[in-house]
């Protein structure tokens, strides 16, 4: 049984390939975090390797072993592969020790199971060196093996490398069918199932995480808090809160990302477009945003956002792409009042 949910058009694909023994040596599998890549990485390795009649069963002993990482010939190689704790923290790439360790393996034949399956979770992240080096091995693969490549950034990766993978795109799936999936298999309550259906932007996985786990909520609020201060700060402040996360890279692209949802929001309710607002449970601190702000000012800063978060991604200095974002946010002192956001509700 599929485990992967809302991909219709990539089951197809896949199953018509275990049905006609059609299955191709390299799949891109290419998906916004969290949507389900991994999920459907595992599927396609369980269904390779099923003893069942019809794969994946989920039942038999290769299916269980790969469900609980345990089967030899499921390999995952990532920024988080590496067996040194330390080398794990540090890491920026997928270096090209890591793919001729899989070539090595690749060489051999599977151990346990009918075909050896590689996982490369952030193909993005692979060195130039490392997917020259894969590019031999895709183009020339050894029998019985698959390499799996898991990407939300596929223009980061070398087209050659893209050209030898058939290419299943993941898409998000409605927050309508989100909510469903969390209110009847989760069990989560309706209010909180809504909240998290939007804000998911159409990934499961994410949904599902947030829905056990209240931290993801509590620092939303609280950099939520951040931002509309700022709004109402002196200069002085406004660059303090840069220098804050000028050494979080991370962190400043999830502040960002946030940010944009939260201004994509209030220019929908300046427009009268509330209603497919993503932040639902801070409806009326939109509307009383909407009210102060102009929408050429709620457009610029959209604008400032993106360009931030594009200079992120070309490793721009972030300190420096903070303070001209403090520079380009609106400035209302006092015009909003209050600095605190109220307690979402039913949550």
């Amino acid at each position: 049984m599929w485990q992967t949910i809302g991909q219709p058009k990539a089951l197809a694909l896949l199953e018509h390939g275990l049905q006609t023994d059609e299955l191709a040596h390299a799949y891109l599998l290419v998906g916004a975090p969290h949507i389900g890549k991994m999920t459907l990485a595992f599927d396609l390795a369980q269904a390779v390797n099923c003893q069942g009649n019809e794969p994946p069963c989920g039942e038999c002993q290769s299916c269980r072993r790969i469900a609980n990482g345990k089967h030899a010939d499921i390999a995952i190689i990532g920024l988080n592969s590496a067996k040194d704790s330390v080398e794990v923290r540090t890491r920026v790439e997928i270096s090209i020790d890591d793919i001729r360790e899989l070539q090595h393996s690749a060489s051999l034949p599977p151990y346990e199971g009918k075909c050896k399956v590689f996982i490369i979770d952030g193909a993005e992240y692979l060195s130039t060196e490392a997917a020259n080096c894969l590019l031999k091995t895709i183009e020339e693969p050894p029998p019985h093996i698959m390499i799996l490549l898991l990407t939300a950034e596929e223009l980061r990766l070398l087209p050659t490398v893209v050209s030898r993978c058939q290419r299943i795109e993941l898409k998000p799936i409605s927050s309508e069918e989100t909510e469903k999936i969390l209110i009847e298999s989760h069990g989560v309550d309706s209010d909180r199932a809504r909240l998290l259906a939007r804000l998911s932007q159409g990934c499961l996985g994410w949904a599902l995480r947030v829905s056990v786990d209240d931290s993801y909520l509590a620092q939303r609020t609280q950099r939520l808090t951040e931002m509309f201060s700022l709004l109402g700060a002196g200069w002085e402040e406004r660059f303090s809160y840069a220098a804050k996360l000028g050494n979080e890279r991370k962190s400043a692209e999830e502040t960002i990302k946030l940010w944009l949802v939260w201004w994509r929001d209030v220019m929908l309710t300046k427009c009268g477009c509330k209603h497919t607002t993503t932040n639902v449970d801070y409806i009326s601190k939109l509307e009383k945003w909407a009210q102060v702000l102009s929408l050429l000012e709620i457009r610029n800063f959209i604008d400032s956002l993106r360009q931030s978060l594009n200079q992120i991604a070309v490793n721009a200095n972030l300190r420096l792409v903070f303070e001209i974002l403090m520079l380009n946010m609106p400035k209302k002192e006092g015009a909003l009042g209050n600095t605190t956001l109220p307690t979402p509700v039913s949550l």
